[in-house]
């Protein structure tokens, strides 16, 4: 390794609640990133219901959240022992770790100051049980500057996926957003709906799977165009970007609220979600990005094959084959992984002092320095 070159890793537990990603990556001067590791390991049962759970008010709310927070860094320090056993790697040789923590509110709409998002995790108890310098809250200081706080992943996605082309890249997690980089202009991103996170709730509800494997269960029902047009006519939708989004907005209530006392079959409910993830994502691309030439894919929603195949299908259609639509798998970057490499190369920005917003994408004031340090 190059005496420039630094190793860092990336903790990811996103909005999916499906479980932790880590990602061992070598970053250069520059701040160019390689992935050299990388593992997966699924939540618990308890501790899924404990963190979906306060996805709600509920009683002893600040308890939970923060035994929660206490049992997330426990689960993420296994995982780095995990990842650094694999790697034959000594702790003193990880210059820090980037953890995201798990999203539990994300209120950016609000005014004068009031705005707020919350990330449960003890990083102060995953520096000690690690003996990596930890960096975390990587959206608060975006959000005192006026910002979202989201999407944070497009100034990775610039550094990482650029080229001479007009790109956009999609991640697909619990949300899905945007990344647009023309080959000319600025780059800008921002939430553009739901990704898999309607379907998940929606199946774990009706069939207490946590997820749809591949679209199967989606693929067996027909869109239902009425409850599709209603799902649509959400405020979130017409908003202009700066824009962020969560739980907060899109979750099981919001979807029987659509449904209302329609009698749709099951089934076509999850078809018409899937459409919906679809239909948003390309809608928005189409309205700001109308240029693009390639669309890489990725996040969870990556491997959902009935998901794929629906944006190769709608996309001819919508910009009359003019778009490539790949996952990151091309580039070399397992879609799965590329948010815990994004969370690994933010680490890497604090530590340099250098700025990992982008204005133009969460609306703050100006760029700044992400994160909060808590030393091994």
């Amino acid at each position: 390794m190059n005496k420039l070159d630094s190793l860092f890793i990336g903790l990811m537990s996103g909005t999916s609640l499906d479980g932790i990603d880590a990602v061992l990556a070598k970053i250069g001067s520059e701040g160019d990133a390689t992935l050299i590791g990388a593992l997966s390991k699924p939540f618990t049962p308890e501790l899924r219901k404990a963190l979906l759970d306060l996805q709600a008010p509920g009683p002893n709310e600040l308890h939970r959240e923060k035994q929660a927070g206490n049992a997330l860094a426990i689960e993420y320090a296994k995982v780095v022992q995990d990842l650094l056993n694999q790697k034959n790697l000594n702790a003193t040789e990880i210059s820090a770790i980037g953890a995201h923590g798990q999203t539990i509110r994300h209120q950016a709409n609000l005014a004068n100051h009031l705005a707020y998002t919350h990330q449960t995790l003890n990083p102060a108890l995953l520096a000690e049980l690690t003996g990596i310098d930890v960096i975390a809250d990587f959206r608060s200081r975006d959000l005192a500057a006026g910002g979202h706080g989201a999407p944070l992943v497009p100034a990775f996605h610039a550094q990482q996926f650029a080229t001479d082309q007009n790109i956009a890249v999609l991640n697909l997690g619990g949300i899905a957003n945007l990344t647009l980089l023309p080959k000319d202009g600025e780059v800008k991103g921002f939430d553009c709906g739901p990704g898999n996170m309607l379907m998940d709730a929606w199946v774990a509800d009706q069939q207490g799977h946590p997820f749809d494997e591949n679209g199967t269960w989606a693929s067996q029902g027909k869109v239902n165009q009425a409850l599709l047009s209603r799902m649509l006519t959400d405020s979130f939708f017409a908003k202009a970007p700066p824009k962020s989004t969560g739980r907060d907005d899109f979750h099981l209530e919001w979807l029987q609220k659509q449904i209302g006392s329609d009698n749709i079959n099951s089934e076509d409910v999850q078809a018409t979600l899937l459409q919906l993830t679809v239909d948003s994502a390309l809608q928005a691309l189409e309205g700001y990005a109308p240029q693009t030439q390639t669309l890489v894919i990725c996040g969870g929603g990556a491997r959902n094959t009935a998901l794929l195949d629906l944006f190769k299908t709608k996309a001819e259609a919508l910009f009359k084959n003019s778009l490539e639509i790949v996952t990151s798998d091309v580039l070399g970057i397992d879609p799965q992984l590329v948010e815990g490499l994004a969370f690994a190369w933010l680490a890497w920005a604090h530590k340099e002092k250098r700025p990992a917003n982008l204005p133009a994408v969460t609306g703050a004031k100006g760029p700044r320095i992400l994160g909060a340090c808590y030393p091994a």
